[in-house]
């Protein structure tokens, strides 16, 4: 749990010793999804959940040896649906999806697994998975980013679909907006005002650029019609090939040109 006063913070947890409290000028909650910090100012988050349930399968498989060409992160469409495939240090992370007509339950089951692995590679034999979990995909918006001394960032401020890393880099930026105010404030170079400031820029941040982007990502990810695909992809291969598209793509995708956009706001 978290309290405050108008002079400082305060957080009780458990730990190996028992139950302990800490103390501090300011907390920032960066607790999650499930942010405890969260539920303990009564913040309530708005918004809604995809229907479909992605299946997290995590593996030693070697996918970089048997796909030329792999990148570490890979959004690929297939005739029946998508999936994607995310290299961690020694493991593969892969995101299935059921088939059309199958229960998650079933898809669940380790020859449906074997079955949406091997449209991946078809000649793989049995691919063992160390771990699986389904899971929901969020898109929800805190409605506030703090109160008093306690902030939220991260996940526990906003939620969207993970496809093109838009929830980290959109908590790596709160990480950033927020301790440069924090920071300014606690050696005296701004009063407290302006940590006011960091709703207003990161929420709208929220709203305008990430879940924005999210769904377009999603959305492309989900187009079955043979032709849109191909459409779709040809246009990201011609902003790849040009430099100046191509540096333009990346500054929309990695959030950089909501940032500019964010330093506008006072």
């Amino acid at each position: 749990s978290v309290d405050q006063t108008a002079d400082g913070v305060s957080v009780t947890a458990s730990s190996p010793e028992g139950i302990r409290t800490f103390a501090a000028d300011y907390l920032i909650g960066a607790d999650g999804a499930r942010s405890v910090v969260r539920r303990s100012l009564g913040i309530e988050m708005s918004g809604d959940i995809y229907p479909e349930t992605t299946i997290l399968a995590t593996t030693l498989y070697p996918f970089h040896d048997k796909l030329p060409g792999l990148s570490n992160v890979s959004y690929c469409w297939k005739p029946n649906g998508t999936f994607s495939l995310l290299r961690l240090p020694g493991v593969w992370r892969v995101s299935l999806y059921a088939r059309d007509g199958q229960s998650t339950e079933q898809a669940l089951q380790d020859e449906a697994q074997q079955e949406l692995l091997h449209d991946i590679v078809p000649d793989a034999g049995h691919i063992e998975v160390l771990e699986t979990r389904p899971y929901r995909i969020h898109r929800r918006l805190a409605s506030s980013y703090g109160k008093g001394r306690i902030f939220l960032a991260g996940d526990a401020a906003h939620l969207n679909s993970p496809s093109g890393g838009m929830g980290m880099n959109g908590g790596i930026h709160d990480a950033f907006n927020l301790c440069e105010k924090l920071a300014a404030v606690l050696q005296g170079q701004s009063d407290a005002s302006v940590l006011d400031r960091y709703e207003r820029q990161r929420r709208h941040v929220a709203v305008k650029h990430t879940q924005a982007q999210t769904v377009r990502n999603k959305r492309l990810l989900e187009e079955r019609d043979p032709a849109v695909r191909r459409r779709n992809h040809d246009e990201l291969r011609r902003a790849a090939e040009n430099p100046e598209t191509a540096r333009k793509f990346l500054l929309r995708t990695a959030l950089f040109e909501s940032l500019r956009e964010a330093e506008q706001i006072q």
